[in-house]
């Protein structure tokens, strides 16, 4: 018996349409976005109009009632041509909203989730603290109840989504009390934008993903209702390593997209590019780099695509997840340096598309968990980790 990749036809309409999109709304914008750090709002409230933001939730919360499935095949084909905007789609889901459809309660996700899904309203996710990185454990902000309130001080840094105009929640992860061994108890709270002692730094200066908001928050007695815990108390850190299992397959899959981007832009450049009386396609230098390309994102996209399958089954898929984020950021990064190669020296211009895929590749080795943690949980998921 032979497995069948092929798309159901109501995701390859999706496909279709996401891509039609990407080249006829984003492509012709995005690169004076990027160019000049500026926010996309337009681009992202049409995408919002499509009910992108919404794609993994039910209908009932304002959703579209698809999955996970369908939300990697938005990613990818918005990546095809633009990151930051792909990243702009994948932290306002997978981090932004997922985390209150998940664990939150019925008023919670009444309250919150219609907007989040419409696009009218961007959510993040607060975990990295600037001491923090890849050990999330060692969160230092904290959170003390003080009546019907959470009192909340500390900081969170390369926080997505977290200061746009239409930004409207963040949920950050806190200490909240202690273990009986002196361990910390980690809760997630969400906190509106506006709350009194919630500041909003001015966005970072990036090498890549320039048309998407990344900033620092600060939170000085911020005070919330104790209504806003999201789960149970201290079961926030539980809850966000569930939500970055997810994240990873979203982030793999855009990370597919742009290595399928630079496929797409380097065998057009390949066919048209003349060298020596002929197009630069007909060497077979060019040949292989363009054939190992597309080998790595065909592969890339099978990984992450099984990936998504398991989870959207209810099959274990920590270990898939992690794979398909590994692999499909390395070689996104590999096709970056081919594509930029490739190109030559217009490949170093900011004007060509693939200068700033190459500026957005590397970070998807770092984000959502850097490439040795991945290998750490496959290694723990293989059994052999601290043998």
């Amino acid at each position: 018996m032979s497995l069948d990749h092929r798309l159901p036809s109501e995701l390859e309409e999706l496909r279709r349409t996401v891509e039609a999109f990407a080249h006829d709304v984003v492509a012709p914008k995005i690169g004076e976005y990027y160019e000049q750090h500026a926010f996309p709002y337009e681009i992202v409230q049409e995408m919002g109009r499509m009910g992108l933001f919404g794609l993994p939730f039910p209908e009932e919360y304002g959703g579209m009632g698809g999955d996970y499935l369908a939300l990697g095949i938005a990613l990818e084909e918005l990546a095809r041509v633009d990151s930051s905007v792909a990243i702009t789609l994948e932290a306002g889901v997978s981090l932004g909203a997922m985390p209150i459809y998940r664990f939150g309660t019925e008023e919670q996700k009444r309250t919150w989730l219609p907007r989040l899904c419409s696009g009218e309203m961007l959510g993040a996710f607060g975990l990295t603290e600037p001491d923090g990185g890849s050990d999330a454990g060692a969160t230092r902000t904290t959170a003390v109840r003080d009546g019907d309130c959470w009192v909340i001080n500390g900081s969170k840094c390369f926080i997505t989504n977290s200061g746009t105009d239409i930004t409207g929640l963040v949920t950050v992860t806190a200490v909240t009390g202690h273990k009986a061994d002196g361990s910390p108890l980690i809760s997630s709270i969400i906190v509106p934008s506006g709350t009194p002692g919630f500041t909003v730094a001015a966005p970072y200066s990036k090498v890549g993903w320039n048309a998407s908001d990344t900033r620092e928050l600060s939170f000085s007695d911020v005070r919330v209702p104790a209504a806003n815990l999201l789960g149970e108390e201290g079961r926030g850190y539980a809850q966000f390593l569930r939500i970055l299992d997810e994240g990873r397959i979203a982030i793999a899959a855009l990370a597919t997209g742009l290595a399928q981007g630079c496929v797409d832009e380097s065998v057009a450049y390949a066919r048209t590019r003349q060298a020596f009386g002929r197009p630069i396609g007909a060497n077979q230098a060019i040949q292989f780099k363009l054939a190992d390309m597309e080998m790595r994102a065909h592969t890339s996209r099978l990984a992450w695509r099984d990936a998504a399958s398991r989870l959207v089954h209810d099959e274990p898929f920590k270990k898939e997840a992690a794979l398909a984020k590994l692999y499909s950021s390395e070689i996104a990064v590999d096709n970056a340096r081919e594509a930029t190669q490739i190109h030559g020296g217009y490949g170093f211009m900011n004007e060509y598309p693939v200068a700033r895929m190459w500026r957005d590749s590397k970070i998807l080795e770092i984000g959502e968990g850097t490439s040795e943690v991945q290998r750490m949980l496959i290694a723990r998921e293989l059994g052999v980790a601290g043998v």
